[in-house]
């Protein structure tokens, strides 16, 4: 099994922490003025979406997790269970809504999704990270309220609320950046 020292430390990695995956989300270098210099990192756990702090001495090291991450396609859903299709081989998977998180705000028929398999188990779904999403609701715009740089709540196609400018209605079409749920552009169809 490989081995990432605390010098190989970076945000993505996948690593078992008391023998279950985990992503790591942040990690910070400290070298004290004295004392045995040390890395802070913050992971997210795969099987429950937890997040972990742990503290590794420099040297110490963290064991690879045996995962595989694959894009599949959102199908439907059928009460308890999502269905997920590989693209090349057309194979099905089925995924419960525990491994969803996050993920699920921004479920869309037809969309490719990040899966990650760990013991040939689907344990976390990710969605892409910037996604073309409709205004299914939104306030109205108010005449003369032209201020720049105000935004207002709107409801995307998948169910997520987001904050978008004043100038966006119901109808249009925008990117949205799923990691932090920010409007990024208009887009025009």
């Amino acid at each position: 099994m490989m081995k990432y020292s605390t010098s190989d430390i970076k945000n993505g990695l996948k690593v078992l922490i008391d023998g279950e995956p985990c992503i790591i989300i942040e990690n910070e270098f400290e070298k004290p003025g004295k004392g045995q210099a040390f890395t802070r990192v913050k992971l997210k756990h795969c099987l429950t979406g937890r997040v972990l702090d742990r503290t590794y001495k420099s040297g110490q090291s963290l064991p690879q997790a045996d995962v595989q991450e694959q894009s599949m396609v959102y199908l439907y859903t059928d009460g308890e269970s999502l269905h997920f299709m590989d693209p090349d081989s057309y194979e099905q998977t089925e995924i419960s809504e525990r491994a969803l998180g996050d993920a699920k705000a921004w479920l869309k028929e037809q969309c490719s999704y990040q899966v990650l398999f760990w013991n040939q188990q689907p344990v976390s779904v990710t969605p892409e990270n910037f996604m073309t999403l409709e205004i299914a609701d939104c306030e109205p715009n108010v005449k003369g309220n032209s201020q720049s740089g105000i935004m207002k709540n709107a409801t995307v196609e998948t169910g997520a609320t987001i904050k978008v400018p004043l100038f966006i209605k119901q109808g249009d079409k925008i990117k949205v950046d799923t990691r932090d749920k920010s409007y990024i552009e208009r887009v025009n169809s």
